[in-house]
């Protein structure tokens, strides 16, 4: 991957922490072909709990996953390839990996480094999640969402999340990879650990990786 170094003061509406410069980490153009049919990707779609420890995902695969979810597919636009309620897009994915917690810029397709700890084992109340090589945090940031729709905030979110995991889902069901949708978690912690701006919430948590054959 490469890095560059870019100032916080260009980075405080994505990522809210007090360090003095990021890491911002180019990810490779998304493939948009390919992939099996749609009818034959939803009839092998499904929860799987079991995760390969010892097979990484490619950056390749990390940047078609991110596209998939949540990414750019209008660029004269700057839609989404998941709806999001009032066009305010405001769900952020974060990952956690082995080499520490990112987060997904979907408008310059690139990640952005907030830390170097491995966090997964905080991504989730279940064992599993310290052997996905990839461990996504979906996090809303409500002050996003358009005033007068403040009371239907946390539903709106829900509902963009729920699109968002569901491409994650689709995606892994094409590529042959291992996905399942987490709400047992501790959520004061992973916010501490992810250091979660104020006005924001963690929804849900989605490891992925190959599946144990």
């Amino acid at each position: 991957m490469k890095y560059i170094l870019i100032s916080v003061a260009l980075m405080v509406s994505i990522c809210a922490i007090a360090q003095s410069e990021l890491e911002r980490i180019e990810l490779p153009t998304p493939e948009v072909t390919g992939g099996n049919p749609l009818m034959e990707v939803l009839a092998s779609r499904q929860s799987n709990r079991e995760f390969n420890s010892e097979v990484s995902l490619s950056e390749q695969a990390i940047s078609n996953l991110l596209w998939a979810g949540f990414g750019v597919n209008r660029i004269e636009t700057g839609q989404r390839t998941a709806p999001s309620a009032l066009g305010a897009n405001v769900v952020d994915i974060y990952l956690a990996t082995a080499e520490g917690v990112f987060i997904f810029d979907a408008e310059d397709h690139c990640l952005f480094k907030l830390n170097s700890e491995d966090i997964r084992e905080f991504t989730g109340n279940q064992e599993f999640t310290q052997t996905a090589p990839v461990n996504l945090i979906y996090v809303a940031k409500y002050d996003r969402m358009p005033e007068q729709f403040i009371e239907f905030q946390e539903f709106y979110a829900a509902a963009d999340v729920g699109f968002i995991s569901q491409n994650i889902y689709l995606f892994c069901s094409s590529e042959g990879l291992a996905t399942v949708v987490l709400a047992w978690i501790d959520y004061q912690l992973l916010a501490e650990k992810i250091n979660l701006p104020e006005n924001s919430q963690i929804l849900l948590t989605q490891p992925v990786g190959y599946p144990v054959q």
